[in-house]
């Protein structure tokens, strides 16, 4: 998961809260002169860690600035490392232009989902589907603020199911108190994409960092409160077919260790 390095262009110390990491990356990204450099730094770290595959983020590549000078370099990077990419990870906008830009960018870098959000939703159902349907591309929302799965499922209506699913977050229920591996059960038909993260339990006292005092501290997978192996065990049986992302956004420090060692857990509870 690119979004990994969101603290990357602030130092490692992002006490300024998401955005501040997420403005820094697009701000380092987007220059054109500059980017097949900075974006093959990304594409080469991944395979440095043991992936194959990646989920690209917003602000390594946003369909805001792309142009197609980007998205050229882009794809000729990608096909040179032999790397797939599973999602494009982040917001998608506002308005339908937004959705179909993203899904422009979706397609250049090969990438079948939409994993995150829209303000599109709720509402607005026929136009979304349309301009899925008309890109081949899908679009999982990542479930942040839902207490529950059946939030979710409002948020997203009814119908359109080939298009509009979940992109399964296990920390954030986990963050919300919500019994993750029964999440899974409930959602199973609607998951297009699994982002595995892990979180800690919520600290007692404030450290300034606004993801952390949220309770939603990121670890390597099975250092945390997350079932992992259950969410992993559940997917699998209830037939799930797609694609998982090690996630893991640290506010004060470089994860690469910590995701090399997660891809070698779930690599080992998927072939188990």
């Amino acid at each position: 998961m690119g979004a990994n390095f969101v603290a990357r262009e602030v130092g490692w110390h992002m006490p300024g809260g998401w955005m501040q990491g997420d403005d820094a990356a697009n701000a380092w990204f987007a220059p054109v002169e500059t980017f097949p450099e900075r974006f093959d730094a990304v594409l080469g770290e991944a395979q440095a860690l043991g992936f194959a595959a990646l989920d690209v983020w917003n602000a390594h590549l946003n369909w805001s600035w792309a142009t197609e000078r980007h998205l050229g370099a882009a794809g000729e990077l990608l096909s040179r490392r032999g790397l797939r990419v599973t999602s494009l990870a982040g917001s998608f906008g506002n308005t339908l232009d937004d959705l179909r830009a993203a899904c422009r960018v979706a397609r250049a870098v090969g990438a079948p989902v939409l994993g995150g959000g829209t303000q599109l939703l709720p509402g607005r159902h026929p136009g979304i589907a349309a301009v899925l349907r008309e890109h081949g591309v899908r679009l999982g929302i990542e479930n942040h603020r839902e207490r529950t799965p059946e939030e979710l499922l409002v948020k997203l209506g009814p119908g359109d199911e080939d298009v509009l699913g979940v992109a399964f977050d296990t920390g954030w229920f986990a963050t919300q108190g919500f019994d993750v591996v029964r999440a899974v059960e409930i959602l199973l038909p609607r998951i297009f994409h699994v982002h595995m993260k892990d979180i800690k339990p919520p600290r007692k006292e404030k450290t300034g960092f606004a993801m952390i005092d949220m309770g939603h501290e990121t670890c390597r997978l099975g250092a945390g409160v997350v079932p992992i192996a259950g969410c992993v065990e559940s997917l699998l049986r209830g037939g799930y077919g797609g694609d998982f992302a090690v996630e893991h956004e640290p506010e004060d420090f470089d994860p690469a260790d910590d995701c090399r060692a997660s891809l070698v857990l779930l690599r080992g509870l998927l072939a188990g």
